[in-house]
């Protein structure tokens, strides 16, 4: 019997949402194994595939979404018992992803159970975030006097004195709710309810214009940091993307014979 990945890649909806699950639940979705790179090449993979409009990303399970990395494959690397992942790989955790694959299209996590530490750093990743009411949420890198480069974005997704309560103070854990109230996840649901609360999430962009989509995800990370006027200009000119398009005319023609529009993304 051949052995279960470490990422399980599915797509649904005729290739349109694509939901990868993240596949070692013997150490509650730790980044080793292969776990890493897996990944990578899952968002890879997804970012190039121009029928898939949206993912959702979870673990298996329903006790951990992913503790971060697997310490003992960390220990070993450092001690050279074990080769380090190859550097291109390992740029996926270094940026942001968006930016870092030029991938705009959007992302749903469905966060299933423990979110800790390089499991936090993932669902970073997500443009929205849908927690079981379970789960629990920590940056504990503190805690073990390990590196976490990666929070200099956190600030970008929730108060500067929250992100400095997560980091500082990283040997508590918060709760779901606790989550919720920092206004780092959209929202918070039964377990049994998860993946069917993801899973509207993700058929609603289905009805939506693909490219005016990744064109709103695109202003609003590349924008952030930008002075007002620059970042207007920015979304000015990504705006003409749209001109031309068949779905810029199938849009108001929908609305104007008072029907769903069907969007090609041509």
């Amino acid at each position: 019997m051949a052995e279960e990945p470490v990422l399980k890649y599915e797509t649904r909806e005729n290739g349109r949402i694509v939901i990868m699950t993240m596949n070692r639940p013997e150490r509650l979705n730790a980044l080793g194994g292969g776990l890493r790179e897996a990944i990578y090449d899952g968002w890879e993979r997804f970012a190039a595939d121009d029928n898939a409009w949206v993912c959702v990303f979870t673990g298996v399970g329903d006790k951990g979404f992913c503790v971060g990395n697997d310490l003992r494959e960390t220990s070993e690397i450092r001690q050279g018992l074990r080769p380090a992942p190859t550097p291109r790989k390992q740029s996926a955790w270094d940026y942001p992803l968006s930016e870092g694959l030029n991938l705009w299209k959007p992302i749903i996590g469905a966060i299933n159970g423990f979110c800790i530490a390089g499991g936090w750093r993932l669902a970073m990743q997500c443009d929205v975030r849908i927690a079981a009411e379970h789960a629990e949420f920590g940056i504990a890198e503190a805690r073990w006097n390990m590196g976490a480069g990666w929070i200099h974005e956190l600030s970008r997704q929730i108060s500067l004195q929250h992100a400095l309560e997560l980091v500082i103070w990283g040997d508590a854990r918060i709760s779901a709710q606790r989550a919720f109230e920092m206004g780092w996840l959209n929202k918070v649901v039964p377990k049994e309810r998860l993946m069917d609360e993801a899973m509207e999430w993700a058929e609603r962009i289905l009805y939506l214009a693909p490219r005016a989509v990744r064109n709103f995800k695109e202003i609003m990370y590349r924008t952030y940091y930008l002075p007002p006027e620059i970042g207007k200009a920015y979304a000015r000119g990504l705006e003409q993307n749209l001109a031309g398009m068949q779905d810029s005319i199938e849009g108001p023609k929908a609305f104007a014979e008072k029907r769903k529009p069907v969007f090609q993304n041509r």
